[in-house]
């Protein structure tokens, strides 16, 4: 029988970006997504992170971003019910891995490199 995955789905995929207003705009007008969070807004300028459902995963729209190779690229965020057992698990096999920080009340969130420096999430939700 196969042993179940520790690390699973590709959850959201967070791109950081100067101008909420217009990329929301973009991602919900031009590609039909839906607001998942924070609905039926106006206007999204001072909102710090969207949510738009793309169906399996999330696009994470995150406030900040400059345009800075590399420190604003996007960025993977793959779902895992044990946070701590999948840290341990990469660390194991040799993976660069954060600490495990509390994100929002409930998700906690753990930072890793793959081998070509790209940074990647694991979180899991109380």
């Amino acid at each position: 029988m196969a042993e179940k995955r520790i690390i699973g789905e590709i959850m959201e995929v967070i791109l950081y970006v100067e101008d909420m207003n217009r990329q929301v705009s973009f991602y919900r007008d031009k590609f039909g997504f839906e607001i998942r969070n924070p609905a039926g807004l106006d206007d999204y300028s001072n909102e710090f992170w969207v949510e738009l459902d793309t169906g399996g995963c999330s696009l994470a729209l995150h406030a900040g971003g400059k345009r800075r190779f590399g420190a604003d690229a996007p960025k993977f965020v793959f779902r895992v019910d044990d946070i701590l057992a999948a840290r341990q698990l990469l660390l194991d096999q040799e993976v660069e891995m954060g600490e495990i920080r509390s994100a929002a009340p409930g998700i906690w969130v753990c930072d890793g490199v793959d081998p070509e420096g790209n940074k990647f999430s694991i979180e899991s939700h109380d």
